[in-house]
C-alpha cells in the first residue's frame, strides 16, 4: 500500500521545483506498475483534493520558468472579447440555424443564449479578478471542486476550442471564396476515396491557422494590435450590414416568424451559445493584465453587452432581407446581399466576415495556449507545455500543439459535422463554474460547519436535479405541467442557500451581485440548454470524457500524487530544519524568533 499523502497539501497543482522535475511513478516500468496497482488508494486521496488561490497565483506559475508580460488594459480586453466572440457564431452558424431549425425567431435564440452567456460572464469575472492566472476555468475549478473535476472539464473545453477553431477556419475559406466571386466550396479539394463529410480537404484553413498562431507566438501585445485593426474594420462592416441590409428589408419575410416552434428556438439557442464562446479565452489573459481588479470586469462585461446587441441586430437584418428557407448555410450574409440586388455589398460583407473570423482565430490561439499552459503547470499534462519563452513572453510549445490539433480537424472535417459538436462542452463547463462560485462563497475548509455543508449539498442537489429534470421533460414532451414542479424545486434550492447557509467568503475586489440567485440561474439555464442538444452530441461528449477519465487514471492521477507527495516531503523537511535550528539556538542561549515559512499557504 502506498504511503498516505497528506490531503492538506491539497492539489496536484502544488508544484515544487522546475518543469524538468522527475516524477517517481514514471521513473521506471516497475515504479509505474506499482503506481497502477495503487490506483484505488491514490484516487481516494487525490480525486477531491482542492488547490488554493495562493498556489495558483504563485506556486503553479513557477513551472513556466518565466513570467508572462503584463501589457493589457481594459481597452485591450474589451476588443479581445469582441474580437474573440463576434464572427464565430454570427457568420458561421446563423445560416445553418435559420434555415434548418429556427427561422426568423433566431433573434430570440440569440437573446436566450446571450442571457445565459452573461450570467456565465459574471461568474468568470469574479474568479478572474480573484485568481488572475492563465488557467482560466481550469484554475477556478481546481480551487473549488478539486483535481479530478477540473481536469475532466478542462479536457472537454480544450476539445471545444479545437473544434470551434476548425469550424471558424473552414468558414473563413468559404467567405474568402465569396470575396473572390467564387462558390463557397471553390477552394476545397474533393477526395472521393475518403468518407463523406471528411472528403473535402481545406488547405487554406490550415494556412490561416498557421498565420494567426505565428502572431500569437511572437507577442501578446502585437496580437492585441492586430486584433484592434481587424476588430475596427469588423465593426465598420457590421454597421454597414445592419444599415444597408435594413434598406432592403421586407416585412413579408417575417410573416412566418417561428416556423419550427418554441422547440426550434431553444434548440438553436443551445447551438448558437457557441456564438458567445470566446469570452472565457479573455479570462485566461488575466495574468497579462495590468490591473485585473478594474480591467477584467470592464473588459468582459462590456464586450458581452456589445456583442449581444450586435448579434440581435444582425439576426433581424438577415431574416428581413431574405426568406429563411433561401438563406445560404455557408455564407449567409454575403448571399443575402447578392439576392437583394446589392451584389457589390457582398464583397464588403465577405471582407468583414473574414476580418471577424481572423480576430476569433487570433484570440483563440492566444487563449487556448494559455489554458493548456496552466494545465501543464499542474503536471496533469507534460510539463514542457508549461514553459514560457523568455524572449517573447508567450507559451510557444502550447500554442504549437493547439495549432497542430486544430489544423488536422480543419483540414478534413466539414462544417456541418463541426457545428453539431459545438456548445455541449462549453455549457457543461459554464455550469460547473457557476457551481464553483457557489462553493467559493458558502464553503471554506475547516470553517464551515458540517451541518451547513449538509444543507448546502442538499440545496445544490435540488438546483442541479430540478434543472436536469426540466431539460429531460423538455425533450420528452411538449407539455408545461412538469415545470410547475421543477421550477419551485429550483427556487427552493436557491433560496435555501441564501437563507440557511451562511457566507463563508466574500469577494475582495469585485463580486457577482445577487448570490446565490444569479449563479443558480446560470446553472439552470445552461443545463436546460444542454437538454436541447441532439443525442449524437452527448454520445461524442461521453466518448471524449471516457478517454479523459482513462488518461487521468493512467497518467494524471499519479503525476498529481507524486507532486503532492514531494510537496509534503519538502514541507516536513523544512519544519525539521526549523526545529533543529531552534534547538541549536536554545543550546547556545539564543532566543529563537518565529520565522515565516513557505508552508501550504504559499
Amino acid at each position: 500500500m502506498d504511503e498516505n499523502v497528506n490531503n492538506n497539501s491539497r492539489s496536484a497543482a502544488e508544484n515544487h521545483g522546475p518543469p524538468s522535475i522527475k516524477l517517481e511513478s514514471f521513473e521506471s516500468f516497475y515504479n509505474y506498475g506499482r503506481a497502477i496497482m495503487n490506483t484505488p488508494s491514490r484516487l481516494v486521496n487525490r480525486v477531491m483534493a482542492r488547490s488554493m488561490d495562493e498556489v495558483e497565483l504563485v506556486e503553479a506559475k513557477k513551472q513556466s520558468q518565466h513570467e508572462m508580460k503584463r501589457t493589457l488594459s481594459w481597452w485591450d480586453l474589451m476588443w479581445f472579447g469582441m474580437g474573440s466572440v463576434i464572427g464565430s457564431g454570427i457568420f458561421v452558424l446563423t445560416g445553418l440555424e435559420v434555415k434548418n431549425h429556427v427561422g426568423p425567431a433566431v433573434v430570440l435564440s440569440y437573446v436566450i443564449s446571450g442571457i445565459s452567456a452573461m450570467l456565465s460572464v459574471l461568474c468568470y469575472t469574479e474568479f478572474a479578478v480573484e485568481i488572475p492566472v492563465a488557467g482560466g476555468s481550469f484554475a477556478y475549478l481546481r480551487v473549488e471542486l478539486g483535481d479530478f473535476i477540473s481536469f475532466i472539464a478542462a479536457g472537454n473545453i480544450l476539445l471545444e476550442y479545437v473544434i470551434g477553431g476548425a469550424a471558424v477556419a473552414r468558414s473563413w475559406t468559404s467567405y474568402f471564396a465569396t470575396l473572390c466571386n467564387q462558390d463557397s466550396d471553390k477552394f476545397l479539394i474533393q477526395v472521393k476515396t475518403l468518407p463523406h463529410n471528411y472528403n473535402q480537404l481545406d488547405p487554406l484553413a490550415v494556412l490561416v491557422l498557421i498565420a494567426v498562431s505565428i502572431f500569437a507566438i511572437l507577442s501578446t501585445k502585437a496580437s492585441s494590435r492586430l486584433n484592434y485593426i481587424a476588430s475596427f474594420v469588423h465593426v465598420i462592416v457590421i454597421l454597414f450590414i445592419i444599415v444597408a441590409g435594413l434598406t432592403k428589408a421586407d416585412a413579408k419575410n417575417y410573416s412566418d416568424f417561428a416556423p419550427f416552434g418554441a422547440r426550434g428556438i431553444f434548440q438553436s439557442a443551445a447551438v448558437l451559445f457557441f456564438a458567445y464562446v470566446g469570452f472565457d479565452a479573455v479570462s485566461t489573459m488575466a495574468e497579462e493584465t495590468k490591473n485585473p481588479g478594474r480591467d477584467i470586469p470592464i473588459g468582459l462585461i462590456g464586450s458581452m453587452v456589445m456583442t449581444t446587441l450586435i448579434y440581435c441586430m444582425m439576426a433581424v437584418t438577415l431574416c428581413l432581407m431574405q426568406n429563411y428557407s433561401k438563406v445560404d448555410e455557408n455564407a449567409a450574409f454575403s448571399v443575402a446581399f447578392e439576392a437583394a440586388g446589392l451584389r457589390w455589398g457582398k464583397y464588403i460583407v465577405a471582407l468583414g466576415a473574414l476580418k471577424g473570423m481572423t480576430s476569433v482565430l487570433l484570440v483563440g490561439a492566444v487563449g487556448q495556449a494559455r489554458y493548456l499552459t496552466h494545465i501543464a503547470r499542474s503536471h496533469l499534462l507534460p510539463s514542457w507545455l508549461a514553459r514560457v519563452n523568455p524572449r517573447t513572453g508567450t507559451p510557444i510549445n502550447a500554442t504549437t500543439i493547439m495549432l497542430f490539433a486544430t489544423a488536422i480537424i480543419a483540414f478534413f472535417t466539414s462544417l456541418d459535422v463541426l457545428a453539431n459538436l459545438l456548445s455541449i462542452s462549453t455549457l457543461f463547463l459554464f455550469s460547473l463554474v457557476a457551481i464553483a462560485l457557489l462553493v467559493r462563497r458558502h464553503y471554506a475548509d475547516g470553517a464551515t460547519k458540517k451541518s451547513d455543508v449538509a444543507k448546502f449539498c442538499v440545496c445544490i442537489s435540488l438546483i442541479v436535479g430540478s434543472s436536469v429534470a426540466s431539460a429531460v421533460y423538455w425533450t420528452r414532451t411538449e407539455g408545461w405541467f412538469g415545470y410547475a414542479i421543477t421550477f419551485p424545486l429550483w427556487l427552493v434550492g436557491t433560496m435555501g442557500i441564501w437563507i440557511l447557509v451562511p457566507i463563508a467568503k466574500k469577494a475582495k475586489i469585485w463580486g457577482v451581485p445577487w448570490v446565490p440567485l444569479l449563479p443558480s440561474a446560470s446553472v439552470g439555464i445552461n443545463i436546460f440548454l444542454l437538454g436541447s442538444l441532439d443525442v449524437a452530441s452527448f454520445k461524442r461528449f461521453g466518448y471524449w470524457t471516457l478517454i479523459l477519465v482513462v488518461y487521468y487514471l493512467l497518467v494524471g492521477l499519479h503525476a498529481s500524487y507524486d507532486i503532492a507527495k514531494l510537496r509534503d516531503h519538502n514541507n516536513n523537511k523544512e519544519k525539521e530544519n526549523q526545529l533543529n535550528l531552534d534547538e541549536e539556538n536554545q543550546n547556545n542561549g539564543v532566543l529563537a524568533l518565529p520565522q515565516i515559512t513557505n508552508s501550504h499557504h504559499c
